[in-house]
């Protein structure tokens, strides 16, 4: 049935006059359905309302909850976490009783007793409260111990790991022998131990110096071991004392059957050096009544007992020194203070090797051999007789060529009518 256009509709249409009580009851249910939404008479429906039940939306409500939740989980969790803290701090589950609860591992020199002398102080405290990194650098300042960690265990323990500094020599301070670490640091001589070590001894270390200068001699020290052992012969065996209290020369102590020898050997090429002291010293033994030192540090030259106006007398050893050192490792020629002699008054030395007290310059001994050279071109038989070959001396550098006072001394010499013993410090033909 077509909708009238208009905008009213009667009531005759709405009810039909043959049915009163059904209109009368469609009037009622209008009257009380409110809810009811009334019929558009537009063609598109209208949009729902939906109606608020709550005063927070849901899922801020969640959020709240869960917020709440957390709150009271973490003050749950504090107060366990103080509980525990009190329980820990004052419960004697957690004290140090004794000794026997410090396990140290590493020890070798250093003596358990040096460690406990550090740690004493918390035994009977509660193992919280032992402060790890100051004694870690108190450990560390034992002379013999490199490194050092502590750790905690509950309940009551501490754990100690010692690493100990590795000896490369022995070191003469005064009247005691101790041991020294590649980077200078002094050391005791172990007590308890008897393991023997077999260094050489080093001269030329202060203990007032500052470490970083017993480091750079000991860089001299380890260069002259390294090359002495390098070709496998370890020549370092046979040393028994190095002096490195003056860098550009350095001399070691060589023991052989006849005796030992101070072997000056420079700042460099210590290796070649070393090997023509070896090849000739039983030479210069026999052409010598005493060999005290020979001086290798001078290109084609050679002094022998360059050290006979004497040196600074070391202090004595004191006996229990002695014994200490001995029961480490030490040589015997290491333990004798010696002092050179001096020469002879009685001896006869020319009045030019009086005279020079010292080799001769690097520029004289370079222009010798330019002379030599030249000659050689012209002459091959001069030049062999002028030769810088490796020339010996005794007590100071003699130059070839005699002077005006060595022909006066020459003549003096000469005109006595029996002619006096040749020095055994001096070579034939020099006199």
């Amino acid at each position: 049935m077509a909708r009238r256009a208009g905008s009213t509709i009667s009531q005759e249409e709405l009810y039909p006059h043959a049915d009163e009580a059904a209109r009368a009851e469609a009037d009622d249910a209008r009257l009380l359905d409110l809810d009811v939404e009334e019929e558009s008479p537009f063609l598109r429906a209208q949009r729902r309302v939906s109606v608020r039940r709550h005063s927070l939306p849901r899922k801020t409500a969640t959020y709240f909850a869960w917020g709440i939740l957390a709150m009271l989980i973490l003050f749950l969790g504090s107060v366990a976490v103080a509980a525990a803290y009190h329980y820990g701090e004052h419960s004697w589950r957690f004290r140090i009783e004794s000794s026997d609860d410090i396990q140290i591992t590493g020890l070798s020199n250093v003596t358990r007793a040096q460690v406990i002398e550090v740690m004493g102080g918390d035994i009977g405290r509660n193992v919280f409260y032992v402060p790890l990194a100051q004694r870690k650098k108190q450990l560390e300042q034992i002379p013999w111990v490199e490194s050092a960690s502590v750790m905690r265990f509950v309940p009551n323990r501490l754990k100690i790991e010692i690493h100990e500094r590795t000896p490369v020599a022995f070191a003469r301070i005064g009247s005691r022998i101790s041991l020294i670490d590649g980077s200078g640091v002094l050391m005791d001589l172990p007590l308890t131990s008897k393991k023997k070590f077999s260094f050489p001894v080093v001269l030329g270390m202060n203990p007032a110096e500052p470490l970083s200068m017993r480091t750079a001699r000991m860089k001299i020290y380890n260069q002259l071991i390294t090359d002495l052992d390098s070709s496998g012969a370890h020549y370092s065996h046979d040393l028994s004392e190095v002096d490195v209290s003056d860098p550009d020369d350095v001399k070691t102590m060589a023991d052989d059957a006849g005796g030992p020898v101070v072997v000056h050997l420079g700042a460099s090429d210590f290796l070649e050096r070393f090997k023509i002291y070896l090849t000739h010293v039983q030479e210069w033994r026999r052409q010598f009544a005493r060999l005290d030192s020979v001086d290798l540090r001078y290109e084609h030259q050679i002094v022998v007992n360059p050290d006979l106006q004497g040196a600074a007398k070391q202090p004595p050893l004191s006996p229990a020194a002695v014994r200490a050192a001995m029961a480490a490792g030490v040589k015997p020629t290491a333990l004798i203070s010696r002092e050179l002699a001096k020469a002879p008054t009685g001896s006869r030395t020319s009045a030019a090797a009086k005279g020079l007290t010292k080799p001769l310059p690097a520029k004289k001994r370079a222009a010798k051999v330019r002379r030599w050279k030249a000659a050689r071109k012209k002459s091959p038989a001069a030049a062999k007789a002028d030769a810088p070959s490796a020339s010996i001396t005794t007590e100071q550098t003699i130059s070839q060529r005699p002077t005006a006072q060595q022909e006066t001394s020459e003549a003096a010499a000469n005109s006595t009518t029996k002619p006096s013993k040749p020095s055994p410090g001096i070579v034939k033909g020099q006199q």
